[in-house]
């Protein structure tokens, strides 16, 4: 049976006082989607720090110790379905071993918990250490990997993926502006060309008071491969750019049609190139 998918936008300015209180409106979007047909359930970058005005010092690294020692263990706790898996955006999360801050996707699936760091930061990204991993894992019998906001701008991470065989990139973000939506979307739909499978998209909305994030736009977004077996859908479906609120999208993912387009060897497929030439670049 196929896999649904549920794109969902996040505002962190939510109505509420306590981090116990913050991660239950989590908990019910999640729910809510698994209980309306979802399998898995992506959440954008960045959106735990809507918990950083409800902690004393308003700090990201008390922010961190909240999220991975109080929230996470709770979250985990609800959010083990069988079945069922989602992507929790990304919370800063303190590297005691290496005395680093790091920004990182929980990811659970039928409640256990792995992750996904972000590789590649911004400028305003200077309080974090970039991850050493990435990460490709199982669930439903296709192959994910999480690739968050600007990683999926930098063109080497989809040619360190080429010919493993994922079915499904996502990609949690966080932008301020039109320019930031349109860099992510854009990258996204490439990689969904070059590597053969379905990028689903989450931007963060809305804005809450934060030593990173204010004012954020976004919409869900999903690409899938331009290739003939996907050519009966639309292989691009893009929502409306909001500044608040929260924007859901639900998608199929087709194996049958992610299988059938790798047997079609003799159709131009980016995806499929296996001995790529070596050239130099001559000025």
């Amino acid at each position: 049976m196929p896999l649904q998918l549920e794109l969902c936008t996040f505002d962190p300015g939510i109505a509420v006082s306590s981090p116990a209180a913050y991660a239950a409106a989590v908990v019910e979007c999640v729910e809510t989607a698994w209980d309306e047909g979802a399998d898995i359930v992506l959440l954008p970058e960045f959106m735990w720090l809507g918990l950083e005005p409800l902690v004393e010092p308003c700090t990201l690294r008390r922010v961190a110790e909240v999220f991975w020692s109080e929230t996470m263990p709770t979250l985990q706790s609800l959010l083990q379905r069988p079945g069922k898996a989602v992507v929790l955006g990304t919370a800063p999360f303190w590297d005691a071993e290496h005395g680093e801050l790091r920004n990182r996707a929980p990811i659970l699936v039928e409640g256990v918990l792995s992750f996904q760091d972000k590789l590649h930061l911004t400028p305003w990204e200077n309080a974090f250490a970039p991850g050493r991993e990435l990460r490709v894992w199982k669930f439903g019998g296709l192959k994910f990997a999480v690739i968050i906001c600007l990683d999926i701008e930098i063109p080497e991470i989809s040619a360190r993926l080429r010919g493993r065989g994922v079915d499904v990139v996502l990609v949690p973000s966080a932008t301020e502006t039109i320019l930031g939506v349109e860099r992510v979307d854009r990258c996204a739909s490439a990689r969904a060309v070059e590597l053969g499978a379905i990028v689903g998209v989450s931007h963060l909305t809305g804005g809450t008071r934060s030593s990173l994030i204010d004012e954020n736009v976004g919409r869900t977004a999903v690409y899938f491969p331009s290739q003939a077996a996907f050519r009966e859908a639309p292989r691009w479906i893009e929502g409306e750019v909001v500044d608040r609120g929260l924007q859901k999208q639900r998608l199929v993912i087709d194996k049958h049609a992610l299988d059938l387009m790798r047997r079609m060897r003799q159709e131009t497929n980016p995806a499929l190139l296996t001995s790529l030439p070596t050239f130099e670049v001559v000025e």
